[in-house]
């Protein structure tokens, strides 16, 4: 049994779909779970078409569904899916989900419209991809994983319910392999108890690619991208990357903890807790190696940079000049929890903590409120974070030349630095 999770890029256009199957070829004698993502940008304008409803503008908001309408329901006709009566079926069952909800009022949080928008990109490219391979002759069978992915009514940033989601797959999917080779599914999506869709986090099909082949005891997981492995840093920001062909399990938690893309940071800890090696390759060029996640520790690594953008630096000082101590952070800590953010960087001084966060402003207008009943608090916008692991002086100098450091922090094998907005 094998894991695939083919990502936006992956499916994000006809051509690349059409390639599918030619890779799906070379595995014909392999039973595999396919996870699919949406389409391309699909997960972006959908997130407009909730930010419109969510501010009360339907015309704007139907609007922008119906261009995603027409781009999917134009990319199923041109791979010969649209001839389908149960793919036409299914496809109008996904657009009338959204319609229906788009004509009401917002009466819930933001979050909960949000991960019921949102999640029907996954839906629509795992239906289309499904006929496709049909009409090429590769047998698969389609599941909704809303009926598989047990979560709570963390809208956003939902939790796995380990307990029910391991029965289900039990019961529902393993034997559907007595039938077909292929199942194919989505990512980044799960249901409450209550039936309501919910999203896992952005990014969030490597991690339920993760727990599927988790609770399937997978031989392997494989993640295509198109970009032929892992890189040291994102080839958008910086033209000299460097190829990694090895990784072990735990430089990977590393790298996705301080915000490299390559990995959702939730998709690791499955994987290690089973001793499954996890596979990053091209989807363009299948035939090369790609990179190799495993539990190896692997040294010599070259310098892995991590950029995160958009950054809030918060201020918290102590009212009455009265040291910080063990209860202010600990009543902080407990605030953070409650909010569920995950400091970038976290620095703590006599009467006064520091603590960089991702530019949410609903969540940092939150923090704010509840700290100020502690605290005085000042909040500075507009900052970048540059993390360097393995770091090399030369490099890291030559990395912030010029910047105006705002924050600091040194460890052995890490430097991060706060800086002013940083353009690579």
């Amino acid at each position: 049994m094998k894991v695939f999770k083919f990502g936006g890029a992956s499916v994000d256009s006809v051509s690349r779909i059409r390639s599918l199957p030619s890779i799906l070829n070379n595995y014909n004698s392999e039973k595999i779970l396919i996870v699919v993502s949406a389409m391309g940008k699909t997960t972006n304008a959908l997130e407009k078409v909730a930010e419109a409803f969510y501010n009360r503008d339907l015309s704007k908001a139907l609007e922008l569904f119906g261009k995603i309408k027409q781009q999917h329901i134009e990319i199923a006709e041109s791979l010969g899916a649209a001839d389908n009566n149960l793919m036409q079926l299914r496809m109008i069952d996904f657009f009338t989900e959204v319609e229906w909800l788009l004509h009401d009022k917002p009466a819930k949080t933001f979050n909960y419209y949000y991960d019921q928008i949102v999640c029907i990109g996954e839906l629509l490219s795992s239906a289309i991809i499904s006929y496709f391979l049909q009409t090429t002759g590769i047998s698969n069978l389609w599941v909704d994983v809303r009926d598989v992915f047990a979560t709570d009514d963390q809208f956003r940033a939902a939790n796995i319910n380990w307990e029910i989601t391991t029965s289900r797959i039990k019961e529902q999917i393993i034997p559907l392999f007595e039938n077909t080779k292929i199942v194919l599914t989505q990512g980044f999506i799960g249901a409450t108890e209550a039936n309501e869709s919910t999203t896992l986090g952005r990014e969030g099909s490597d991690y339920s690619a993760a727990i599927f082949a988790n609770l399937l005891d997978a031989e392997s997981l494989t993640i295509w991208k198109d970009v032929k492995g892992v890189m040291n840093a994102d080839p958008k920001s910086f033209p000299d990357v460097i190829y990694i062909r090895e990784l072990g399990y735990d430089e990977v938690i590393e790298m996705a903890f301080y915000g490299a893309q390559v990995i959702h940071p939730k998709t690791i800890k499955p994987l290690q807790n089973k001793n499954i090696p996890l596979q990053v390759k091209c989807f363009l060029e299948p035939d090369l190696p790609g990179t190799l996640i495993h539990a190896k520790h692997i040294s010599s690594l070259p310098p892995i940079i991590v950029l995160k953008q958009n950054q809030v630096l918060i201020h918290l000082s102590s009212k009455d000049f009265s040291f910080v101590g063990e209860e202010g952070t600990a009543r902080l800590y407990n605030i953070l929890s409650q909010l569920h953010i995950q400091p970038n960087l976290l620095q703590t001084g006599a009467v006064i903590l520091q603590l960089c966060i991702d530019n949410i402003p609903d969540k940092i207008e939150k923090l704010a409120h509840a700290a100020s009943q502690l605290f005085n608090v000042h909040i500075e916008n507009g900052l970048t974070l540059l993390t360097v692991r393995h770091y090399q002086k030369d490099l890291f100098e030559k990395l912030i030349q010029g910047r105006s450091i705002v924050l600091q922090q040194w460890s052995s094998e890490t430097v991060q630095t706060l800086l002013t907005a940083l353009q690579p």
